[in-house]
């Protein structure tokens, strides 16, 4: 969940089924931990899975599935969803993971673990800046290097691509000239025209950077001119290659996306923005489901994979709605709580943005974490769909929930219904910040 307007390792244990710590008769966690699975490790070792096949039941048919996590730079929840990935790509047939990151970066790393075209550590340094830092981890690199060696010595290829709309790369306005010069020339003096100032002269973090100060009516002229481009290409015909004309209107909804949230009043209309945002990252996600039927794996915070948003002040529909709403439950949303540990975050005041490590310690009375702390004395899995009655009650009520973004200090807890919100929950006791590159 990071808010790009300022504003708003597992030890290797058996495989078994959890036991309550300290549970009372009619306590929840008794009925929960009968319910539980063992999440054997977090580490993405490849070595034994079996622990893993409970998930793929309750996943069942799903073509997108979404995994949360409850802090974007710790290193267990990065791991653990590799290691669901690898899962899913070698018993279910996934091929496509989804990031919480900009289309541009996408299209790079995807061309990078298809082919090993360019340098991992360059496009990861250049893609990955300002909000999008925490994505530049070690963690995140070693899922890339995974993908590249499957794709090496597979004939159908794993995919990545980016559904946030946070930055538009130079590349996709090269993509998009490049189409329009050699299918319409005539029309490519006024696209250019109409990409002019929207297109990146500088870096990732300097673009951003001046676009939240520009004056609102410089954004919302440069919103009205990009989408111009998006609305002549999705008037002129497809031509002989229907799917080179769909993805390049795609690369320009893109560019139209970024310029769309920019377009809103970052100060007094934020929860219209983010609501926009989710809206655009779900039809991504979907539109590179539907153009390719590929099943996709959705990595993203917590907040942006639920079926309910926990924060309905600053995101009032968040993109697990918006997928729930079109695929009903062929989208699985999966939820991660923490007891205790480490993250890496940006001080809301330095302008810099430096990520540094942030410890908390155990959780609060009366939090979910503190409840779900005493199902077992392990990591653990469950389905909150077929729970008991007294854990169903309790899913369903509302319980102070760490929901932390990428700036600390700031809210550590939200009010939050878990049930309503995740279909499968994985709770893990401890975890660590990430390696930063």
């Amino acid at each position: 969940m990071v808010l790009p307007l300022a504003l708003c390792v597992g030890a290797t244990v058996a495989v078994g089924t959890a036991r309550a710590v300290g549970s009372r008769p009619g306590d929840p966690t008794s009925a929960m931990a009968r319910a539980a699975h063992t999440l054997r490790t977090t580490i993405p070792d490849g070595s034994d899975d079996s622990d893993l096949r409970s998930l793929g039941r309750m996943i069942a048919d799903a073509v997108v599935v979404g995994v949360g996590e409850a802090t974007h730079g710790s290193s267990e929840f990065v791991t653990t969803k590799h290691r669901i990935f690898r899962h899913l790509v070698e018993r279910k047939g996934f091929t496509t993971i989804a990031f919480e990151f900009q289309w541009s970066a996408g299209v790079r790393l995807d061309a990078w673990v298809r082919t090993g075209r360019g340098d991992l550590t360059t496009i990861m340094d250049e893609e990955f800046q300002n909000d999008d830092g925490l994505w530049n981890s070690t963690e995140t690199a070693d899922l890339f290097r995974w993908m590249r060696a499957w794709n090496a010595d597979h004939d159908h290829p794993l995919r990545i691509v980016g559904d946030d709309l946070l930055y538009a790369g130079p590349l996709l306005f090269d993509a998009v000239t490049a189409y329009v010069g050699r299918h319409d020339p005539d029309l490519l003096p006024e696209i250019e025209r109409l990409y002019e100032e929207s297109r990146p002269t500088a870096g990732m973090n300097d673009t951003m950077n001046a676009r939240r100060v520009m004056p609102l009516a410089d954004r919302q002229r440069m919103r009205d001119d990009v989408g111009r481009v998006l609305h002549l290409l999705e008037s002129r015909p497809p031509g002989p290659d229907r799917k080179e004309h769909a993805l390049t209107v795609q690369h320009a909804r893109a560019i139209a996306q970024n310029a769309n949230l920019y377009a809103f009043d970052l100060v007094d209309d934020v929860p219209a923005a983010m609501r926009y945002r989710d809206e655009a990252m779900a039809a991504n996600t979907m539109w590179w489901h539907r153009h390719t039927g590929e099943r996709v794996f959705l990595s993203a915070h917590n907040t942006h994979v639920a079926c309910e948003s926990p924060v309905p002040e600053c995101y009032p529909k968040v993109q697990g709605q918006f997928l729930r709403e079109q695929l009903g439950h062929r989208y699985v949303a999966i939820g991660f709580i923490f007891g205790q540990g480490s993250f890496n975050a940006t001080d809301p005041d330095d302008p810099a943005m430096v990520y540094r490590p942030v410890k908390l310690g155990p959780s609060a009375a009366g939090t979910s974490e503190r409840t779900l702390a005493r199902v077992s004395r392990r990591n653990f899995y469950l389905d909150t769909r077929t729970m008991a009655p007294v854990v169903r009650a309790w899913l369903e009520a509302v319980h102070p929930t760490r929901n932390i973004g990428a700036s600390w200090p700031a809210t550590e807890y939200e009010p939050t219904r878990i049930g309503p919100g995740y279909d499968i929950l994985i709770h893990l006791h401890w975890v660590t910040a990430t390696l930063m590159r």
